[in-house]
């Protein structure tokens, strides 16, 4: 049969017009879900539909699947680029999302009604915003909005229930969508306690036994009570810097903690007395503040720990930087340092969410200014003694903050994270039933972030037995606090840890099932450790022991920043991301190796610490003579 010429134009064009539209007629898939809400919240009502909110698009980043590869590049004692850090920009330019995903994500929003003036996209291409309403919301991402309330706080969010989905052919053009399923990382000081700077929060936070009053400066009573000589004791730290001025250390803290300067000076009097008088170099972010009207251990104990122990460790002649984080209002989350030293992550740019990370001007009186991004530059070594349960957060948000700390490590940065209190536990001994849902008294181990994160470095802690001398072996730590260690949820084993842990499953294997613990093949924490128990700290003018890996992370921190001075005077870079450094059979012998002790919880005793590597204190803690000459014959 013949067709009119102009019959088979139009059958042409329509076909045409078919597939240029199927794409945008393909059916939603899941992108996010979660199964249980965090501690408190609870679905009040459903969100009124003509209720503006706004919708902000994580669009997917080019060449993420690389990252560990690039960091292999730059880190690992062979690799022929060891210490050839990258450059911001270079980090910048490398991960920017496709042109593609950005014209999908457009189109997508405006096949769904939301016209071109409500659609910006942010300065370095990894974020789309559109103001949109609760009804367009739920008609783009297939899903319900409801308002959540929190019991004890009051406190409510707009956020879905249980899942959002998107179209099959836009879904591998986005990490994540907010507001949707993120409850997590916003903290306010009159608000949910279980969050970052509050009295109290996250499952690394100081623990106590009370105060003391006679205090021990002797090597003989290191089993009782630790003082810098007994860590310089312990890991043979005796140093002095030599390139103070090109070498940096910093120390995260998150307001409402705040250190008091004349516990400060009451402890250097006793076991730093040139250093009286001298404080860390504040750099407030987002109005961080120390002022903050009232204190006690809960608001004074982890930052007066963090600094009187990094600050006497490095002496006198290193600064030590205070990242002081959020203001005494609204409060701050990871994002937010993250937000300063890295303004491609920022919320109009990267990573935040506005629904769980704060925003500023602070609608509720605190800091007045704009929120601060790119604006510090990171120091090469950072601490901080925070972190969540992975279970709290969903997937897509940790990974797409893992993959920062990732370029910050490109970037030359040690980052340096407490892997945890409760053993292979939650926070507060809280664990996971049979259906990964949070419950006391459940079997199933809840490992922790950032701890599971492959870029970070995730500190343990150990101990000096009771009764045992300062030269003896140390055990895992298990007075008071157990070292958090374990297998991720979230993240696969880096190449780099594979054989040291490999190794221990097969020569130690853990009596323990699937059902129980993440056996196939995830990332495995933590990946040192550092002593974290009886340490001596001045607290409103008494001395108070104090216990947790919160104490293990900045003594950690300053050692490994005395290896940097000694290579920056030399010439050399500063080590960067270390953890494929120390699993390396270079690094063999610069660690104490622990074979005692083990990590409790969740009615089992955790995993068993034993030669080599263990998920209880990694690969051990530093003995600095030999850390320090191994890391001086690298380029």
């Amino acid at each position: 049969m013949l067709f009119p010429s102009h019959l088979l134009l139009a059958l042409a064009l329509g076909l045409t017009s078919a597939a240029a539209l199927a794409p945008r007629l393909s059916q939603h898939v899941r992108h996010e879900s979660r199964s249980v809400l965090p501690r408190g919240w609870a679905p009040v009502r459903r969100a009124e539909a003509d209720r503006v909110i706004p919708l902000r698009i994580g669009l997917t980043q080019s060449n993420l699947a690389s990252l560990e590869e690039y960091l292999l590049d730059v880190s690992h004692p062979e690799s022929a680029n060891y210490g050839n850090h990258w450059t911001p920009a270079r980090v910048a330019q490398t991960f920017r999302p496709a042109a593609e995903s950005v014209a999908t994500v457009r189109a997508w929003l405006a096949d769904g009604g939301v016209d071109a003036e409500r659609v910006r996209l942010g300065p370095t291409g990894g974020w789309i915003h559109a103001n949109v309403s609760i009804a367009e919301a739920e008609a783009l991402l297939a899903t319900e909005y409801y308002v959540y309330e929190h019991a004890e706080s009051g406190t409510t969010r707009v956020g879905c229930e249980g899942a959002y989905h998107l179209p099959e052919h836009v879904a591998p053009h986005v990490e994540l969508v907010t507001p949707t399923l993120h409850f997590d990382a916003k903290v306010r000081k009159r608000s949910v306690k279980s969050k970052v700077g509050n009295p109290g929060s996250g499952p690394v936070s100081p623990k106590t036994t009370g105060t003391i009053k006679n205090i021990f400066n002797q090597l003989q009573h290191c089993d009782e009570q630790i003082t810098p000589i007994c860590l310089r004791a312990l890991y043979n730290f005796v140093y002095v810097p030599l390139a103070a001025r090109k070498n940096s250390i910093g120390i995260v803290e998150y307001t409402p903690q705040a250190y008091v300067p004349s516990d400060l000076d009451m402890f250097f009097g006793n076991f730093s007395k040139s250093q009286v008088g001298e404080r860390p170099s504040l750099v407030s972010i987002d109005g961080g503040t120390i002022d903050i009207g009232f204190g006690g251990f809960d608001v004074n104990g982890e930052s007066n720990l963090d600094l009187q122990y990094s600050m006497s460790l490095v002496g006198k002649g290193q600064p030590v930087t205070l990242y002081q984080t959020g203001d005494d209002v609204q409060g701050a989350s990871f994002n937010t340092l993250l937000d300063a030293l890295d303004g491609s992550y920022c919320s109009f740019e990267g990573g935040d969410d506005p629904f769980q990370d704060p925003s500023y001007p602070d609608p509720f009186g605190g800091y007045q200014g704009k929120t601060q991004c790119g604006v510090v530059t990171p120091a090469h070594v950072i601490s901080t003694s925070y972190s969540y349960d992975e279970w709290e957060l969903s997937p897509a948000y940790m990974q797409r903050q893992c993959a920062e700390y990732g370029k910050l490590g490109l970037m030359g940065v040690t980052v340096l994270y407490s892997s945890g209190d409760y053993g292979v536990a939650g926070n507060g001994g809280l664990c996971l039933n049979s259906e990964d849902n949070p419950e006391f008294g459940g079997n199933v181990f809840a490992p922790s972030f950032p701890g599971g994160c492959p870029y970070i470095t995730s500190v343990g802690a150990t101990q000096v037995n009771p009764g045992a001398k300062v030269t003896d072996p140390e055990s895992a730590c298990n007075q008071v606090i157990f070292s958090g260690g374990g297998f991720s949820n979230v993240f696969p084993m880096p190449s780099y840890q594979k054989s040291a842990v490999e190794g221990y499953l097969s020569k130690y294997p853990p009596p323990y099932t699937s059902g129980q613990y993440n056996t196939s093949g995830s990332r495995a924490y933590p990946d040192l450790s550092a002593n974290g128990a009886n340490y001596v700290v001045a607290v409103q003018g008494e001395y108070e022991l104090v216990y947790g890996t919160s104490a293990s992370s900045p003594v950690t921190a300053a050692i490994l920043s005395a290896v940097n001075d000694a290579r920056l005077a030399i010439g050399k870079k500063p080590i960067g991301f270390i953890n494929p450094t120390i699993y390396s059979s270079l690094f063999k012998y610069a660690f104490n190796d622990i074979v005692s002790g083990s990590n409790p919880g969740c009615n089992t005793e955790g995993f068993a610490a034993q030669p080599g590597w263990d998920p209880v204190t990694g690969v051990g803690t530093p003995n600095f003579p030999i850390l320090l000459g191994a890391w001086l014959l690298l380029p």
